[in-house]
């Protein structure tokens, strides 16, 4: 095992007086590692480790188990090998190599380090774990099910069938004890570092002297594939820069993915990328030894409590990586090693072969009796949930209101006065009557919700001052100045950085960990970068929302590259997404209302640059509005519906006046959520949009969404779009009250 220290220019020595080899300083404890004369210089100290055999009384003083006897953890990986193979074997697909191959590691967390309990999954305070490699999913039903959580070895032999609770790849809400949905490489541990700067953020609110009540750790299985993705970049030094200590990731070294070996096209210093974040790195471990694992582990869970010594009383406090050295497959004769383990069953023979290799002699899918008691965690889980309890209700007693705050927050539930805080917004947004665009109304209503809801937590990729999301007296989230400390300012918007996707899957993690409503914030072309993360926040019905500026042409200058022609469209066809485009500031109010609100979807929330005029309402309807698609306009006689979102309400309104003087009367409807609307029943539908009225669409994007509504016609962009003035291109491209009057003259024969 290798230590790593930080690079020269982020701090300091760590204490150890040696000289760097192999591009890094390090200092090695592992017999087989070079002779003092390859590495050491002298007057080398070696540093004590926090070794097992002694933080196992550690552990069983406070609760913990002892680590398992290395012939014991030797066969308890086993057991999570054979259960692997068999699963896979029995459903003809799956990925054994890598639960074969993390067998070992899995035992050194899960065994003696993982804090949780099977029988309430979701207890507040238990660690989190996140299987990023999710392509591995046997391994972590496996490990599920040995340590008691609510899956049966019937719900194993069910692995990859229909409605099973082992689906090919962890999904959260369908399997006791999976934290989040993963299987698109590097976005599990991305999300991780969203859950563990919420513990972070609400060990810092909630926190009091001598009641320490929110105090777990964030732990990652990650492999290359996950190192390879950009977004693992994008996350891993923005935790850095946080200084998440509870975050450990134990990276699965196996040196193989699906076309080979990975040294032709895949050589990253993964040690130095690390260090240059500003994490702690522990190399060279072996990932077949249970043991030295945990010793790893024990190590990383010292530094994330209290700290790293770097010499001369220094402290530094950082993530930690432990890079563990495997061999995918491993325990089978003839694949292990190689490609073919990766993602296929290993058939009757090898899987008769990787029987007699591992000394197991049971048949498939039983397990003995002193391994299941050796995994079982419900007691241990039990007895640790229940001092929590006993803390918490030390804490409650002692401060009752920020008690019942923490609770609330975590159950995700809004506070007693938010119909209240909602009605007056919409009031006074009303009275304002305000002509803005509706990224600034969108400001606005944060000036009121930011500060009425204070699990409301912002951000944005590096565009605060375009997407207009800080609202008035929010602090930018910040790392103490002091680099020996851990603290944050508390500060409630993110600056992500030039990180879409990365700020949306934190964004993903802030919302499973519970505790908070993210919100983050981008222009609408750029939704592209994140959309993956976007479609799994949908897939895990998590509650968060995407602020979307610069929604149309009518940004102008910057040309093609930054208009949006065809992204709304695209966002509205994600199932379980809401889609919001407001005409004005009232719509906006109510769209963030809607987004708050939605416990199981995400939102996004397309928003203008450009002023869009005050919609004049003879009654502010918001259970109308609400539905999604609402008349502005209805005039008695109407002989068409302008069907219209966005800034193109306004254009629909113009033209509805100017064919109004001209004695053709046109319903208007507003339709800023799509998606809503397309829930609302049968009978609103035809009374918004009878079905003797001809129908046309106006959206200043591609006009194929809008056909599912049956218009005669769509005034809409079919092309990318140029630079120039937006007064220019609205005209260039018909999106002028006159273009959509004429369209509707076409449509009625005039």
């Amino acid at each position: 095992m290798t230590i790593h220290s930080f690079p020269p220019e982020s701090s300091s020595a760590d204490g150890l007086n040696h000289t760097p080899h192999d591009g890094g300083e390090s200092f090695t404890d592992n017999a087989d590692d070079p002779a003092p004369e390859a590495g050491w210089t002298d007057g080398v100290t070696e540093v004590d480790d926090v070794h097992l055999d002694g933080t196992a009384e550690t552990f069983v003083s406070s609760g913990w188990p002892a680590f398992p006897q290395p012939d014991t953890a030797r066969r308890m990986a086993n057991a999570v090998r054979v259960l692997a193979m068999d699963a896979i074997e029995k459903a003809k697909s799956g990925h054994p190599g890598m639960p074969m191959g993390m067998a070992d590691i899995a035992v050194a967390l899960w065994s003696a380090h993982l804090k949780h309990s099977p029988a309430d999954p979701t207890w507040f305070d238990r660690d989190r774990f996140v299987l990023s490699n999710g392509h591995g999913s046997m391994l972590l039903y496996a490990l599920l099910h040995l340590s008691g959580y609510d899956l049966s070895i019937d719900d194993i032999q069910n692995f990859r069938q229909l409605h099973s609770k082992t689906p090919g790849h962890p999904e959260v809400g369908v399997t006791p004890g999976v934290e989040t949905t993963t299987g698109p490489l590097g976005q599990g541990l991305a999300n991780a570092v969203g859950m563990a700067l919420a513990e972070k953020l609400l060990a810092g609110e909630f926190n009091r002297p001598g009641h320490t009540i929110v105090d777990h750790f964030t732990w990652v299985f990650a492999g290359d594939g996950c190192l390879m993705e950009g977004i693992s970049h994008e996350a891993c030094a923005l935790a850095g820069v946080h200084r998440l200590s509870k975050l450990v990731v134990l990276y699965d070294d196996n040196g193989i993915s699906i076309d080979g070996n990975v040294q032709g096209w895949y050589r990253d210093d993964v040690p130095a990328r690390f260090q240059s974040y500003g994490w702690n790195v522990i190399d060279a471990v072996d990932g077949h030894d249970a043991w030295a694992v945990g010793e790893a582990i024990a190590q990383a869970r010292d530094w994330g409590s209290n700290g790293r010594e770097l010499g001369d009383g220094e402290r530094r406090f950082a993530p930690t990586i432990i890079i563990c050295k495997t061999v995918i497959g491993k325990g089978s004769p003839n694949r292990a090693g190689t490609a073919k383990a990766h993602g296929e069953a290993l058939g009757a023979d090898e899987i008769a072969a990787t029987r007699r290799e591992l000394g197991w002699s049971e048949p498939p899918f039983v397990i003995p009796a002193d391994l299941y008691a050796a995994w079982d965690a419900t007691q241990v889980g039990a007895e640790r949930h229940a001092r929590w309890q006993d803390a918490f209700a030390a804490y409650a007693a002692a401060y009752p209101e920020e008690a019942a705050e923490l609770e609330r927050r975590m159950r995700g539930v809004l506070p007693a006065d938010w119909e209240d805080i909602m009605d007056n917004l919409v009031m006074d947004t009303v009275m304002e009557a305000q002509t803005v665009a509706t990224r600034k109304a969108s400001q606005l209503a944060l000036n009121y919700l930011g500060p009425a809801l204070p699990e409301l937590i912002g951000g944005s990729a590096d565009l605060t001052g375009s997407n207009l999301t800080a609202w008035k007296g929010v602090e930018n989230l910040r790392p103490s100045p002091d680099s020996a400390s851990s603290d944050l300012n508390g500060g409630r918007h993110i600056n992500y950085g030039v990180r879409e996707f990365g700020m949306a899957a934190l964004m993903n993690g802030l919302a499973l960990h519970g505790g908070f409503i993210p919100y983050g914030g981008t222009f609408l072309v750029f939704s592209d970068y994140a959309r993956n993360a976007l479609r799994v926040a949908a897939l895990s019905k998590l509650r968060v929302i995407h602020v979307f500026t610069h929604d149309s042409i009518g940004l102008g200058e910057d040309g093609p590259t930054h208009q949006p022609v065809e992204t709304a469209a695209s966002l509205r066809l994600i199932p379980n997404m809401d889609v919001w485009r407001p005409a004005d500031s009232v719509e906006t109010a109510i769209a963030w209302q809607a987004a708050i609100e939605n416990e199981e979807k995400p939102t996004c929330l397309l928003l203008s640059r450009q002023n869009l005029p005050f919609i004049e309402r003879e009654v502010v309807d918001v259970d109308l509005i609400r539905r999604g698609a609402y008349a502005v306009h209805a005039p008695r006689g109407a002989k068409a519906v302008i069907i219209a979102t966005g800034s193109e309400v306004s254009l629909a309104l113009a033209a509805a006046a100017q064919l109004a003087e001209e004695k053709i009367r046109v319903r208007v409807v507003s339709m800023p959520s799509t998606t809503t609307f397309d829930q609302q029943d049968v009978a609103y539908k035809r009374r918004l949009l009878p079905d003797d009225l001809p129908r046309i669409a106006v959206e200043a994007g591609v006009t194929d969404f809008w056909w599912k509504y049956r218009p005669e016609a769509v005034v809409g962009i079919d092309r990318f779009g140029e630079s120039a003035p937006a007064s220019v291109l609205n005209q260039h491209f018909g999106m002028t009250a006159d273009n959509v009057a004429d369209t509707v003259r076409q449509v009625l024969g005039l």
